[in-house]
Parts: structure tokens; C-alpha cells; sequence
């Protein structure tokens, strides 16, 4: 029997706060991906981490948000706990590699492809397996082609968002593409919701895990909080909402000189130049 899925329970609410958390981990990951590219090496791994857990925090949170509207009227819905925490070291882990690429290697590219490439599957992975978390009396099938086109989705939108990123320049410029990447990614989650279709056994057995309220609620304060925290360190560090390099060139630096001191030798205009290879003698020749 095939089960009638509902996933706006809650009507725009649940998709428009999901917007919203992907929005604000998008921005957050691309500031910091940003500011990677403007600091030496040292300090680079740490904003790239930075960056990568934003987004994957802000995807992760975006799904689950959207998942809470969503119902199978015929069946009750859990979550096993495990695979939800898998999804969601999955997402940071695979966003993870593509901005570092792209923070080192820069947004341009062979870079930029493989970067944006991977940070998409990253996306639709953390999408897929935690719907392989949900529990029901029933199976879900999906259909092939839709969920290749959400993939594309994800993988285009990543591209783009680290492309912007790549271009330092300034704070709005990385809104706009948080935008852009949060509207891709709620995209690639309601496709790919849309290529699902439930199955249900005919007994009524009961299924194993947390429930939704129980599970998901919980579990949503620690990526939120994260979230927070990273938004505190995007306020108070000008030098990111500027999008403004926090060195400046050896010549710029005050008390160092612009060029080294070389002391060249008096030219004189209407004194005769003396050949080098010839020593002049002081005295003057008898003759």
C-alpha cells in the first residue's frame, strides 16, 4: 500500500525557517572561507574548519527542520539516533574537503570544479542518508532521475556560492551568495523529497528509535548554538564583514623602508666619468 506523504504539515513555517538556517550556514561558511584567503597560512586551517562546520551544521539543521513537517498519514515516523549524528559529521566532513581545496588552491578552475563538486555531493549525502535514518512501518523508493537532478542541484549551487567566495569583495557580495546557496539547497531538498515515494508492509509492527519530538528538537540546539557562536565571530571581526586583508606588504609597514638603502655615488653632470678597469694614479706624471 502506498503511504500519502505530507511535507508541509506546518504549512510555509517549516520551509521558510529551513531557508533560513541554510542561509545563515551558508554565509557564516563563506565569510570564513573568505577570510581564509586573506590570512597567512598558519591561520588558514582554522577558518577553513570554521567555515566548513558552518555550512555543514547549517545544511544538517536545514534538513531536519524541513523534516519536521514532514508526515506519512498512515504511519508513525522515527529517527535512529546513530545515522542522524552520521549525517551530520558526514556533511562537515565532505564540505570540509572542497573548501579546503578551494581555500588553497583557490576559486578558479580545476579547483573550483572539484572544490564545488565535492562540496555538493557533500550536500545531497548529508540529504539522502538522513532519510535512510527515518524509521517506518514501510519502505521508501525513489526515483532515479529526480534524485540525479536534485544532486546536480546541490553540486551547481556549491560551485557557485564558493566561486563568489573566491572573490573577496566584501560582506554583501557574501550575502548575496548565501542566498543563492540556501535557496539551492532547500531546492535540492524539497526535489529530492519530491522523488520519494513511501510503501507500506500491510502489519502494523512497530518500529524501532527516537521519535521526532523527542529526537530531533534535542538535537537541533547544539548545531543551532554553534551557529550563534559562529555569528558572534563574524561580528566582532571587522576585517571579515570588510572582506580587508589583515597584513599589508613589507613596504607599507611603518618603520620599515619602502626599499632597501643602497648608496650610490655622486654623479656629477660636467666631471668626466674615469674608466673602472684603469686605476687612477693621485699624483700627476712628469712627463
Amino acid at each position: 500500500m502506498q503511504g500519502t506523504v505530507d511535507g508541509f504539515s506546518y504549512g510555509l513555517v517549516t520551509p521558510l525557517v529551513a531557508y533560513l538556517m541554510a542561509c545563515l550556514g551558508g554565509a557564516l561558511g563563506l565569510r570564513c572561507t573568505t577570510r581564509s584567503m586573506l590570512v597567512t597560512h598558519s591561520s588558514r586551517p582554522a577558518w577553513l574548519a570554521l567555515g566548513s562546520a558552518a555550512i555543514g551544521s547549517g545544511i544538517w539543521t536545514m534538513h531536519f527542520v524541513a523534516m519536521m513537517g514532514f508526515t506519512v498519514r498512515q504511519a508513525p515516523l522515527h529517527y535512529d539516533k546513530a545515522m542522524t549524528f552520521a549525517s551530520l559529521g558526514v556533511a562537515i566532513v565532505m564540505v570540509g574537503v572542497g573548501i579546503f581545496i578551494v581555500g588553497y588552491r583557490g576559486a578558479r578552475g580545476t579547483a573550483l570544479f572539484t572544490g564545488g563538486t565535492i562540496t555538493g555531493l557533500g550536500i545531497a549525502s548529508m540529504h539522502y542518508l538522513g532519510m535512510a535514518a527515518m524509521r517506518l512501518n514501510g519502505r521508501l523508493e525513489y526515483n532515479t532521475f529526480t534524485v540525479a537532478v536534485s544532486v546536480v542541484i546541490a553540486m551547481c549551487a556549491a560551485t557557485a556560492a564558493l566561486w563568489a567566495a573566491g572573490q573577496v569583495r566584501g560582506f554583501l557580495w557574501s550575502v548575496g551568495a548565501s542566498l543563492v546557496m540556501g535557496l539551492a539547497v532547500s531546492g535540492m531538498h524539497y526535489t529530492g523529497m519530491a522523488a520519494l515515494t513511501v510503501h507500506l508492509h500491510g502489519t502494523s509492527a512497530p518500529t524501532s528509535g527516537e521519535s521526532p519530538a523527542a529526537l530531533l528538537w534535542p538535537m537541533l540546539i547544539g548545531p543551532l548554538a554553534f551557529l550563534l557562536i559562529a555569528a558572534v565571530v563574524v561580528m566582532f571581526d571587522p576585517l571579515m564583514v570588510m572582506g580587508k586583508p589583515d597584513w599589508s606588504p613589507v613596504e607599507h609597514k611603518p618603520g620599515v623602508p619602502a626599499h632597501p638603502s643602497v648608496h650610490h655615488p655622486a654623479h656629477h653632470p660636467h666631471r668626466p666619468v674615469r674608466p673602472l678597469g684603469r686605476r687612477a694614479s693621485r699624483t700627476p706624471q712628469n712627463r
